[in-house]
């Protein structure tokens, strides 16, 4: 009787210590990541993390907001120290200069013949606003911040001076290049490095408040690049020429590389808004669906094709993304809850060997990567820093055994040996992750074989061993948990392995600092969360 109380006893204290939130047993999804380390999916820029600096004013307002306040490239606040520290902290930055207004926009050369002024509301102006001036002074301005910083530029060029509204905003006439080929001249004079020249805004296809013909625009291309290729025959450096920067078109597209043919175009961008209008009340749900994310492949995929078949000399960017249109979404785009769209579409764009990845945009609107009033991060801010700093060029093939909830994307370990990744936990559930390595031209049954092991003792080690340099037991990997501040998913405050990034008293970029984990142990990735996983001893043939 004693010895069943005391028994008794014991099954109670048992259940008592096991009922504490640290040691009761949590439900997960146990997964297994394979890698393929010998071959390569696709390779992206140096520089493939890129944020827009648009030309929007104050006045530019959707759904009775206006958040766009000071930030246009006119009037944007370019001596903050913040904004330096932003971009400075990802050493090279790529900025894109461009957007709605870009085809609407003069430079204010001496020969301008009329006053250097801004965009003002215009009841019958494309898109609302008559057109604006860039003056050189500002530029000069916009260049110190540039070279202050590092940044690499790519500068949007007015594609429609000299043309007019032929018909329900199909334009036409011949593109007045003087006014463009004169800054361009300036540009080059002061010895400022824009990186790349882009033609055009959204004219592509129907458009977006105006289009141009593909072929026009086509052979409008062949000037430009005549004329670059002569103010820049003295250089040691040319730059890219990019084009369209609209919408992707199949048919439009395809005619643009037919007619402007090889050796004009360098880069053909497109922009992505696959969430559709900013005040859609269904946003939250759309990011977090891994069927609506998925959608957006189709696009990459044309025109891979498109390239491929027309165009082969011309790689593919993407010029301009904001997840949702018209500024973005209000308390969605600038939370933690929008970082699972932007890091899922970073990756699935590098699998289609998209080169550059433009976020719109670095400050202004709902999306701005910084505040637009304080130059405070948000969330994604953090995540475009932690891509940039931790995957390489290198994109590799990953299988993650059929769970659409878990987005998997691996690359080669930047500027290190080893392998990269960001798994995106879409799901309120825990993923358990095993990364494995697949072998080219021989069976994963021959390891058991080989270690003399049991089947199930070989499937253990298979999962740790396979594709490491040393043994995973010995080797610790760095690990970056991102998690939203009080598990509010639509928090502006994002959590690195459980501690708050923020800018130290003088502004500074707060240190990335990874966790470190033995590495036979499993990936833990916590409900609606992300972690990039740094694998040092991956062995992966093609990151040699």
């Amino acid at each position: 009787m004693e010895q069943k109380l005391g028994m008794s006893v014991w099954i109670l204290l048992l259940l008592f210590l096991w009922s504490f939130p640290g040691n009761a047993a949590q439900p997960h999804i146990d997964r297994t990541i394979k890698v393929r380390g010998d071959v390569i999916v696709a390779t992206t820029n140096d520089n493939y993390i890129c944020a827009t600096l648009d030309w929007w004013p104050a006045e530019k307002c959707n759904y009775n907001q206006c958040p766009w306040g000071e930030s246009s490239v006119l009037n944007l606040d370019i001596n903050h120290p913040f904004l330096a520290s932003a971009i400075k902290a990802f050493n090279r930055l790529r900025i894109r200069i461009g957007g709605s207004l870009q085809d609407r926009v003069v430079y204010g050369m001496p020969n301008l013949g009329y006053p250097c002024l801004p965009f003002v509301k215009m009841v019958d102006g494309l898109f609302g606003f008559s057109k604006g001036c860039l003056s050189l002074k500002r530029w000069d301005e916009l260049n110190t911040l540039f070279q202050q910083t590092g940044a690499v530029v790519t500068f949007g060029l007015n594609a429609l001076r000299g043309r007019h509204n032929i018909r329900h905003g199909v334009w036409g006439g011949a593109w007045n290049l003087t006014n463009a080929r004169d800054f361009i001249g300036y540009t080059i004079s002061k010895r400022f490095p824009v990186d790349s020249w882009e033609f055009g805004n959204e004219l592509s296809g129907q458009g977006i408040g105006a289009c141009v013909d593909a072929e026009v625009y086509g052979q409008d291309l062949i000037g430009l690049k005549a004329v670059l290729d002569e103010l820049y025959h003295n250089s040691t450096s040319k730059p890219l020429l990019l084009a369209p920067g609209g919408f992707f078109d199949k048919q439009w597209y395809t005619q643009l590389l037919q007619t402007s043919g090889p050796g004009v175009v360098d880069g053909i961008t497109h922009h992505i808004y696959n969430l559709g209008r900013g005040n859609d009340p269904h946003l939250p749900n759309k990011i977090l669906d891994p069927q609506y994310l998925s959608r957006v492949s189709d696009t990459y995929r044309d025109l891979q094709q498109i390239i491929q078949r027309h165009g082969p000399w011309v790689s593919a960017w993407v010029g301009e993304a904001g997840g949702a249109y018209n500024s973005g979404g209000h308390l969605v785009s600038n939370t933690f809850l929008n970082s699972f769209w932007y890091l899922d579409q970073l990756g699935m764009a590098s699998k289609f060997n998209t080169k550059t990845y433009c976020r719109q945009s670095l400050v202004g609107g709902n999306y701005g990567l910084l505040d637009t009033e304080t130059f405070i991060p948000n969330p994604d801010y953090y995540s475009a820093l932690l891509w940039h700093r931790l995957m390489g060029k290198v994109v590799l093939s990953v299988d993650n055994n059929g769970s659409s909830f878990l987005r998997a994307y691996a690359h080669c370990a930047k500027e290190k040996a080893g392998l990269s990744l960001v798994l995106i936990n879409l799901n309120n559930t825990e993923f358990r992750i095993t990364v494995q390595k697949v072998m080219k031209n021989k069976m994963n049954e021959d390891y058991e074989t080989k270690n003399n092991g049991s089947p199930s003792d070989g499937l253990k080690k298979m999962a740790s061993w396979i594709g490491m340099k040393a043994p995973s037991s010995s080797i610790k990997r760095e690990e970056y948990h991102l998690t939203a501040k009080d598990g509010n998913h639509r928090s502006r405050t994002m959590l690195l392995n459980g501690r708050t990034l923020e800018l130290s008293e003088d502004g500074q970029i707060p240190d990335l600092v990874p966790s470190y984990v033995y590495g036979n142990s499993p990936i833990i990735v916590a409900p609606l969360s992300i972690v990039f996983v740094v694998i040092p001893n991956f062995d992966a043939e093609a990151c040699s």
